[in-house]
């Protein structure tokens, strides 16, 4: 290494709010032998001053980058505002910003660069500012083993970039800006020991196996089985941030503190992954895999993918993306489902919500991005349909059956962490999982060498296979894990010698020999039926379909029947159980099975050991007693074992349901504060990324607002200049603040009255409560108006209101406007007068309709006695009987025209009794009247009366309803005529409606319907008095009546009277 080469390089990325942070990060970084390199978002349009303002606050000179300049230590080096940087073999490289109006994603572009340059020795930070730049940044420092810091986002106002970093789980500190100088001096000097060759010592690997042993017991997760320089490294890794130079140290670190044992397994678990990584590959799935799939899949089959070890789910939703884009046609109908496993809960989560940053855009075509994401402004959403297709689920390929008849399975990037002999067990469980012609898609560095034989190679760069052969049964021991004792090393061990290897080569041996001598096959299970070991040959009495653990699935029907029965027995009572003479079809001789508890002293595990043996073959268990299988009775059991089973899997789904459904709830008003939050993020993002955080672009804002200002407030000298009327501003304090200059002509104000209390100001005014109006409405709110008297004779109306500051929406003061009415005043006086005018003539009318209505009945009557009398003579000329009838038939129209002009005449000067009324006694008591012209026009009368009783004279609701029933009768045409009579609760009215379906009328004729004497069928009898007197009813009681009618369909009459409570007597 050259004296000016620095131990390591710090790359720091920040965006809005970074400016400050990174003058507390430099304000604290001593000189150490290491450089920084500054990402910071800046806008091309202005020139930076970064380098004049940072160099105030950092001990070490400061450059801005130029291109193929060398990163010498104890220099910082600010990336150019106009250009992209990217390092290479220690060199920086520049590239001109497209002005494409897009984002440019500096720290990630930077960062990406930085890990494959720099390796293990790479150290990212993340200070705040918005969007989601840097996120694939940390990724890539952390899958090449560099260290990740990331300020705390609670503590800053521009979390999104922080918060983002965090999210992906590869930090390995979140701190202050302060507090990431001296975490990175640690760390430089702690870890240089790391750079000598891993596998040191004998006491390295000891206290290696002591370490992983006691994650172990800890954690479900077993790293036993992956290369032991790999694990060792993050061991001492971790070791390292902690500042432990012994590992035993560092072993008790992790006994005293959970959340480390946490930490180290994410250490040994990274979740990276990428969208299409390798395209070129991708392609050839694309073009030569997929259609296959297709074409080889049956019509109503379903096409299967896994994906074990999916980390964040990139690659499942690539495969996915291909298999949407083929599905068309005669395959748009072919069901696909993916299989998305992994052991790291956390990234299974993020998978699922299925939300990725801005930056994959670069990872595929715009078309194939519009096709299957919602853009969601700083980040991009899985659509529904796509996101369908995945299920994510936690899965450990070490332990757990594989996933079987599966048409594709991709498994990338994995096995290279696990030893030889675990990466033998998992390609035969790949292989397992595959069907006959399905593919096998592994990493550039994976060699399937186990299974090579039983593949096609398709594509040797690609490393994309095909099964040539139907799987082959394998032994369960592939698929389980031992479980017997629950392992926790204290102490270092020893490598096994060769003596050791033999020994339990031997032991085997010995084993095997007994169970085939004594004729057992012996089977280790748990509470849960689980095949945890076998010992002699399981293939003579367990079955190998569709592979599953679950040994009572394994067994044929009789024995597992047998099975169920004694595994139930022999846990409640802790007894062993014998069942003999078992006889299963196809199998030459019954056969015996024993199921005893297992006890162990080292594990609070229920274990059960099981043994079968043939009825022909001489051992223990036939002198032993016990029960010879009855089919019936042990079928019986069965049943009623798996009813319980049943009822308690009901009740518990039910209650995983009810989780589920409550968690679902949450989710959907989670996802919804989120979608809220994003689109707020968004708006910010779009403005904080054109906002230069240096002075000159702060002052620019400063002078724009200023300007803006000064136009608001020229806008109001001239809104006062121009306001003719007065207004007047006072504080709480009820201190005069400003007047407008209209107010001058109509108050006397002068300009040396501002500062001044209000109630001590002499105004021509004759208003004393003015004070007071204007505590009022600053205590209180709302608008006090008052009309005053000026002592020149003018009128004003005086308004005072709140002063209502916007930015905190408190009351500050009042604001007094005076308005001049003196002609409105006057207008008003000439009004009042004509009105009362009017009153007294309306008033002389109706008493002269009165008067005259009553003079004319002693006349009229003194004619009806005179024609009565006529009418009895005996009159022989036909001409003059004519002229009688005329004479009868007019006095009768006179006398109902004087009835009515008298009932109109009484409406407004009468005080009728209101009282509740009976509505339908009342219009049974009107067809009673009217019996002949209902039964001569076979008119149907209905009621519909959800109110029974109205609160109303009863002379007047007579009035209505029986000008409204005649009223229909007359004006009728239809064969089959009907009047409808309804009353109901309508808001706060009581609403009485007649409906017929008579001739209608036009809405010509609606608008003088209630004009008195006016008539719309000229050809039909009637005076025109009786609309207009129900509507003078109506109007008199405060109510309101409206007509609906249509030509040739008929007419609704609605009347709405209010209340008992509101009605004007």
């Amino acid at each position: 290494m050259s004296h000016i080469e620095p131990h390591h390089i710090i790359a720091i990325g920040a965006s809005a709010g970074g400016m400050e942070e990174i003058h507390h990060f430099f304000d604290n970084t001593p000189l150490d032998s290491v450089a920084y390199v500054v990402i910071q978002h800046l806008s091309s349009d202005f020139s930076s001053r970064m380098a004049e303002l940072l160099d105030k606050h950092s001990k070490l000179k400061v450059k801005e980058a130029e291109e193929d300049m060398m990163v010498e230590k104890n220099l910082v080096y600010l990336i150019p505002n106009t250009k992209i940087m990217t390092i290479e073999k220690g060199r920086l490289k520049l590239a001109e910003k497209e002005k494409n109006g897009q984002p440019h994603f500096t720290i990630n572009t930077f960062f990406k660069s930085f890990a494959k340059d720099q390796g293990k020795k790479a150290i990212g930070v993340i200070l705040s500012g918005m969007g989601s730049d840097g996120t694939e940044g940390v990724r890539a420092i952390k899958n090449a083993g560099g260290m990740v810091i990331v300020r705390d986002p609670a503590k800053t106002r521009f979390s999104s970039m922080p918060s983002n970093a965090i999210a992906t789980g590869v930090a390995d500190f979140i701190l202050e800006p302060e507090q990431m100088p001296q975490t990175i001096f640690d760390y430089v000097n702690d870890i240089e020991s790391l750079a000598e060759p891993v596998m040191k010592t004998r006491d390295d690997e000891n206290n290696m196996h002591d370490i992983i042993d006691f994650v172990k017991g800890q954690h479900p997760l077993d790293f036993s089985d992956y290369k032991p320089t790999t694990i060792l490294r993050r061991i001492k890794r971790r070791a390292a941030y902690h500042h432990f130079d012994k590992l035993p140290d560092y072993l008790n670190f992790l006994k005293a503190t959970p959340d480390e044992v946490e930490a180290l397994t994410k250490e040994f678990l990274i979740s990276v992954s990428s969208f299409f990584r390798d395209p070129e590959a991708f392609q050839f799935i694309e073009k030569e895999i997929v259609p296959h799939i297709f074409r080889e899949t049956k019509k109503g089959d379903e096409i299967k993918v896994w994906v074990p070890g999916c980390a964040t789910g990139e690659e499942a939703y690539s495969i996915a993306m291909l298999l949407c884009e083929q599905g068309t046609g005669d395959t748009l109908d072919t069901p696909v489902k993916i299989f998305a496993t992994d052991v790291d809960d956390d990234a299974l989560f993020f998978a699922g919500k299925g939300i990725y940053n801005e930056s994959i855009s670069r990872c595929m075509s715009p078309e194939r991005l519009e096709k299957h994401f919602i853009n969601e402004g700083n980040s991009y959403r899985i659509k529904p349909d796509l996101r369908k297709m995945v299920i994510f689920a936690h899965h450990d390929i070490v332990k757990n059956p594989p996933y079987c008849n599966m048409n594709f399975i991709s498994c990338r990037n994995m096995l290279i962490y696990m030893t030889p002999v675990l990466q033998n067990k998992i390609f035969n469980m790949l292989l397992y999982g595959l069907k006959k012609d399905g593919y096998l898609f592994l990493g550039p560095s994976e060699n399937p060498l186990p299974i090579l034989n039983s593949l096609d190679i398709l594509h040797k760069k690609f490393k994309i296979y095909k099964a040539k052969k139907e799987k082959q049964a394998i032994r369960l021991d592939t698929f389980t894990q031992p479980a017997l004792i629950e392992i926790k090393a204290v102490t270092p061990r020893e490598p096994a010698s060769k003596f050791e290897n033999n020994k339990n080569n031997l032991v085997d041996a010995v084993i095997k020999t007994l169970m085939a001598e004594l004729g057992y096959t012996l089977v280790c299970t748990n509470e849960h039926n689980e095949v945890v070991e076998t010992f002699g040959d399981t293939t003579k009495y367990l079955l190998q379909k569709n592979f599953t653990s679950n040994l009572a699935e394994l067994l044929p029907k009789p024995l597992a029947i047998a099975f169920a029965s004694a595994a139930r027995k022999a846990l409640q009572t802790n007894e062993k159980i014998l069942v003999k003479s078992i006889a299963v079809e196809n199998y030459p001789f019954p056969v015996n099975l024993l199921v005893k508890p297992l006890e162990t002293k080292k594990s609070s595990q229920k274990l059960l050991l099981i043994a079968f043996s043939d009825d022909n073959t001489p051992n223990t268990l036939q002198q032993q007693p016990g029960d010879v299988f009855d089919k019936k009775i042990y079928l019986d059991e069965y049943v009623l074992n798996m009813e319980e089973e049943l009822r308690e899997l009901k009740d518990e789904l039910r209650l995983t349901y009810e989780k589920l459904a409550s968690s679902d709830e949450n989710m959907h008003s989670f996802n919804e504060e989120l979608l809220s939050a994003n689109e707020e993020m968004q708006s910010t993002n779009e403005e904080m990324q054109s906002i230069n955080e240096e002075l000159h672009t702060i002052n620019a804002d400063y002078q724009a607002k200023n300007k803006e200002l000064i136009e608001i407030n020229d806008d109001l000298n001239n809104y006062f200049r121009s306001n003719v009327n007065g207004q007047l501003f006072v504080n709480q304090d009820v201190l005069l603040m400003k007047f407008s200059p209209g107010t001058v002509q109509h108050i006397n104000l002068q300009h040396t009255d501002i500062g001044r209390p209000l109630s001590n100001i002499s105004t021509n005014m004759k208003l004393d409560t003015i004070v007071t109006d204007v505590k009022d409405v600053i205590n209180n709110g709302g608008v006090i108006l008052k009309e005053v008297e000026a002592q020149n004779g003018k009128w004003y109306q005086v308004m005072t209101m709140p002063y209502v500051r916007q930015a905190d929406n408190t009351t500050a003061g009042a604001i007094i406007t005076f308005y001049e009415i003196t002609q409105l005043k006057k207008i008003q006086h000439e009004l009042d007068k004509k009105n009362k005018r009017l009153s007294r003539i309306n008033e002389d009318l109706d008493n002269f309709v009165l008067s005259a209505s009553h003079d004319l009945l002693g006349p009229l009557s003194n004619i009806e006695v005179t024609v009565a009398l006529v009418n009895q003579l005996d009159i022989p000329d036909p001409e003059l009987l004519e002229y009688l009838d005329v004479i009868n038939t007019s006095v009768k129209k006179f006398r109902i025209l004087l009835k009515e002009l008298s009932t109109i005449g009484k409406i407004e000067n009468e005080t009728f009794k209101m009282e509740p009324v009976a509505v339908r006694n009342l219009i049974d008591e009107i067809t009673f009247s009217i019996n002949n012209k209902i039964s001569s026009t076979n008119t149907v009368i209905t009621t519909d009366l959800e109110v029974e009783e109205l609160f109303f004279s009863k002379k007047n609701l007579r009035s209505i309803l029986y000008n409204l029933i005649t009223n229909a009768l007359k004006f009728t045409n239809n064969p089959t005529p009907t009047i409808e009579i309804i009353t109901k609760q309508e808001d706060e009215f009581v609403l009485l409606a007649v409906r017929d379906n008579g001739i209608g009328m036009t809405s010509k004729d609606i608008q003088k319907v209630f004009d008195v004497y006016n008539r719309i069928n000229k050809n039909l009898e009637g005076q025109g008095i009786g609309l207009y007197l129900v509507k003078k009813i109506v109007d008199a009681s405060g109510g309101k009546v409206r007509v609906e009618s249509q030509p040739g369909i008929g007419t609704t009459f609605k009347i709405y009277l209010l209340p008992e409570q509101q009605m004007v007597e």
